[in-house]
């Protein structure tokens, strides 16, 4: 009988200390670097872009040396920011989103759209001065060439569809009329759930963020459990993808920490690294 008692007793003592051990090890919150490769026959030798998304000017350690530190040890060639770099809430500080970028923008060429959170913010425009101030360059609707580890590129970038459907339209209308196929193309924009329109517009590669990961996850189950604009298991969480007509388009899951106020499950903060290499 004490047995029987012990046994009803340790089963569910066992399963609790589980599902707590599951849990502790899920919330890490530990900045991981997740690399993607891409080939193409327009570069004829590699090229290195650091890709970071939805900072939400959430704290990488004093003076952001953890995450400073982290693109350091990558050797990018260019940085790219895909939006929602600061927040629109007062408790997530924007002078360290800005002191992230300048001392990114001393180290490296930088490149910038925005997310929705600057729109939310009510000062887009002026978080814009603030970030071309900065040393990076903003990007709304142009295409511009540039010449990164001695290859062509173009980079392109538009504002998040918050600034208004009408503009964001025209702007994906100037970037990929500047797409001309001859240098590898890129184009910033924060929103993958808009992934069937950069499909077909000559860009060889997008860059997004926006969907946090999908915030839960279970590795091997459960990519993402739900992503703003998107749902409910989200399609495109994170990852790479391929969208079609020679374009692939990369989700970064983020690098938001303590600006989320539901916390990240199995799904670490991420600096995303593209290496573009000639095709064999």
């Amino acid at each position: 009988m004490r047995l029987k008692m012990r046994i009803k007793w340790l089963l569910p003592a066992a399963a609790a200390a589980g599902l707590a051990a599951f849990f502790l090890v899920g919330l890490d919150g530990e900045l991981t670097v997740r690399s993607y490769t891409v080939e193409s026959g327009k570069v004829t030798a590699p090229v290195r872009l650091a890709v970071l998304t939805d900072l939400h000017a959430c704290a990488y350690g004093e003076d952001q040396r953890e995450l400073l530190d982290a693109v350091a040890a990558q050797a990018p060639d260019l940085v790219l920011l895909a939006g929602d770099i600061v927040d629109d809430e007062p408790r997530m500080p924007e002078a360290r989103a800005l002191e992230t970028v300048a001392a990114l923008a001393e180290g490296w060429p930088v490149y910038y759209v925005t997310g929705n959170h600057e729109f939310w913010s009510g000062r887009p425009e002026e978080i814009k001065a603030e970030i071309r101030a900065a040393g990076a360059v903003v990007l709304e609707g142009q295409a511009l060439p540039v010449t990164a580890a001695g290859q062509p590129l173009l980079i392109a970038g538009v504002d998040d569809p918050a600034a208004g459907e009408e503009i964001w339209r025209a702007q994906m209308e100037a970037a990929s009329a500047g797409a001309d196929g001859a240098a590898f193309s890129v184009l910033l924009s924060h929103r993958p759930e808009r992934a069937e329109e950069y499909a077909g517009l000559g860009f060889d590669l997008v860059l997004a963020g926006h969907a946090h990961g999908g915030q839960w996850r279970i590795p091997g189950l459960i990519n993402g459990l739900i992503a703003p604009n998107q749902g409910l298991f989200p399609k495109y969480a994170g990852g790479m993808y391929d969208l079609g007509g020679g374009t692939a388009m990369i989700v970064s899951r983020g690098l938001a920490r303590e600006s989320t106020r539901v916390p990240r499950l199995y799904n670490p903060p991420e600096l995303v690294v593209v290496d573009v290499v000639p095709a064999p």
